[in-house]
């Protein structure tokens, strides 16, 4: 039985369709023991309208890799916030190339030089600068999907410890799938080193986790991997994430 066929067959209640939280839940309970690429293919050929989101950072290129080879043509969002480190931008062109995707979707916000014509945002308000080069443009990019894959893992962050393979995305109607939510940091490195993945340059330099660059720094030996976000911030996540209907930046 196909995903889609696993959700049309759940309880129907006064006509409506199922709530999203029990089709939610039925996928996480038939996907429970599934491996990463078992969740990326049910996902892409069964759940509907679905699109990768990637930042093509330190480990973005596994998840590509998977949908690469499930289906090439799958929909890849990247998000460029015109303050990514040229590095980035060599390695997703230079990835998308390589791994022959087909459908890679380059999003930018429309408004960047009105509402922050010098770059200058990001020193007062970072929560603002993330809301307005990333969360929006990136919100209205997704408005078109039924569901989207994100590249999140628990080991990341105290806020993703219980991060399921399936969510409900708040306020949306949409299904958040995370395929790799399982998986911990040699599992990444393994899966790369029998694909003969290319890493991302900065990696070697000591970037484990990479964002924009004005907000991302050296990781020292013993740090946590996403210590060079937004360091010596109250902050955590850049704002892709909903509750309660809103773009937030979830665990800052």
């Amino acid at each position: 039985m196909s995903l889609d066929q696993e959700i049309q067959g759940l309880p129907v209640a006064n006509g409506a369709s199922a709530d999203l939280a029990e089709k939610v839940a039925a996928l996480n309970a038939r996907f429970k023991h599934h491996s990463a690429t078992s969740v990326m293919e049910g996902a892409l050929r069964d759940a509907g309208n679905i699109a990768l989101v990637s930042s093509f950072g330190a480990e973005s290129v596994v998840l590509l890799h998977m949908a690469a080879i499930i289906d090439p043509a799958t929909p890849v969002l990247f998000v460029d916030t015109e303050l990514l480190f040229t590095e980035t931008l060599v390695y997703q062109q230079e990835v998308s190339e390589r791994l022959g995707l087909r459908n890679v979707q380059v999003i930018k916000a429309a408004d960047i030089a009105e509402k922050d014509p010098y770059g200058a945002l990001r020193f007062s308000d970072t929560d603002a600068c993330c809301n307005l080069r990333k969360t929006v443009p990136l919100q209205k990019a997704l408005s078109g999907f039924e569901g989207w894959i994100t590249g999140r893992k628990r080991f990341q962050a105290g806020t993703r410890a219980a991060l399921d393979f399936f969510e409900v995305e708040d306020g949306t109607g949409r299904i958040k799938i995370n395929p790799l939510a399982h998986w911990a940091p040699e599992d990444v490195r393994a899966y790369m080193d029998e694909n003969r993945l290319p890493r991302h340059p900065l990696v070697a330099k000591g970037y484990p986790s990479i964002g924009c660059a004005p907000c991302t720094s050296p990781v020292a030996e013993g740090e946590d991997p996403r210590a060079g976000r937004w360091r010596n911030q109250n902050k955590v996540e850049c704002g892709i994430h909903v509750v309660d209907g809103k773009f937030v930046r979830t665990g800052a």
